[in-house]
């Protein structure tokens, strides 16, 4: 097939179905993500722009791929892709990777700052259709996906939870900001930055920091995840133990993983790395906040007998392998992790 004979275009809200039909051909009914499968919601997402969907199709209209980017807010400064799909016809065209290009130029011409995504790491092919991109890897999520999602590309022989591997593609420069790294995570952190050529840069908690008393923890729950994200909204002296307690009983109900989120500009987060550690949270990643200036921070727990070991990750670059090594010498005892990071890091981040 002619790389001319591909049209890539943006889908209006009359054509939900397309959407439907991609998912449905790649996953079935097994995607995690519900509304994916409703026209009447896609078509809502399109018309009030949450939902940018880009799609591949051949000269005769026979659709060959799909990407979309989500947004909260029409003003959000960095957006989500997903719902990347390639159908079986289109393997070898690079298609995954013109559409996303489709839709970085879009990000790109509206000031947005960049694009962060979830790549499978049960098989390295979009992993390194993002690396083509100029996409650089800022974590890995340990089991973010469900056994029960089936994926016509994925290699793993057995029904288990599957890892993601977070990327972010600059689409604009962003303002410099400090970044309030844990001392813990410093190094990996400043690599990521580097790296991926991100404006953060580290940066200490003021001698005047002071910490509250009491900690303010949101818990969001995944359910098609059997999974928990507790977002925490203020840093008090008893985050750890709110935390602990939150995890363990979410543990005690059969959730599978508890993923933490802390904002990097806030000084408090830099106070609190190892505690957290020492209570099992191990990193994960760092990604850029759609609703505010800089990035969060990302740590997590799996459930007591659920084992990710680096057979089950693949990754696509040697920064994606470094990282690997790091985030699963996180998940062992505290005392096995004083010197474990694989991280190297670069030299001080530099305008972007």
């Amino acid at each position: 097939m002619p790389a001319d004979d591909i049209v890539i275009r943006l889908l209006g809200p009359g054509e939900a179905d397309v959407v439907v039909h991609a998912i449905r051909s790649a996953y079935g009914d097994s995607y995690d993500v519900a509304w994916c499968y409703d026209p009447v919601e896609i078509a809502h997402r399109l018309a009030h722009g949450q939902l940018v969907s880009a799609a591949a199709f051949t000269a005769s209209g026979d659709l060959l791929g799909h990407a979309a980017l989500t947004r909260h807010d029409h003003d959000d400064q960095v957006v989500h892709a997903g719902q990347a799909v390639s159908l079986p016809e289109a393997r070898g065209h690079h298609v995954f990777t013109r559409v996303k290009s489709h839709l970085a130029d879009w990000a790109r011409a509206r000031g947005i700052l960049g694009i962060f995504s979830e790549a499978t790491a049960a098989h390295p092919y979009s992993q390194k259709a993002n690396l083509d991109l100029g996409a650089t890897e800022t974590g890995i999520l340990l089991a973010w996906i469900p056994a029960t999602v089936a994926n016509d590309a994925a290699t793993l022989t057995a029904p288990v939870r599957a890892s993601v591997v977070l990327y972010h593609l600059r689409t604009n420069p962003a303002p410099a900001h400090p970044v309030y790294a844990p001392a813990r995570h410093r190094d990996v952190i400043h690599a990521v930055l580097h790296h991926g050529g991100l404006r953060g840069r580290l940066a200490d908690a003021p001698a005047r920091t002071k910490v509250p008393p009491h900690s303010r923890v949101h818990a969001e729950a995944l359910t098609t995840h059997n999974t928990v994200i507790l977002h925490v909204e203020q840093i008090g002296t008893d985050l750890a133990t709110v935390l602990t307690e939150q995890r363990d009983a979410r543990f005690a109900r059969g959730v599978d993983m508890v993923f933490v989120d802390l904002r990097l500009d806030q000084p408090a987060t830099g106070l609190v790395g190892d505690e957290l550690a020492d209570a099992g949270f191990g990193f994960a990643g760092i990604f850029p906040s759609p609703q505010h200036r800089g990035e969060n921070l990302r740590l997590q727990a799996l459930r007591p007998g659920l084992v990710v070991s680096a057979a089950d990750v693949a990754v696509a670059s040697d920064h994606g392998r470094a990282l690997l090594d790091h985030v699963l010498a996180e998940q062992e005892p505290p005392s096995a992790t004083a010197s474990a990071s694989g991280v190297v890091p670069g030299p001080a981040p530099g305008p972007a």
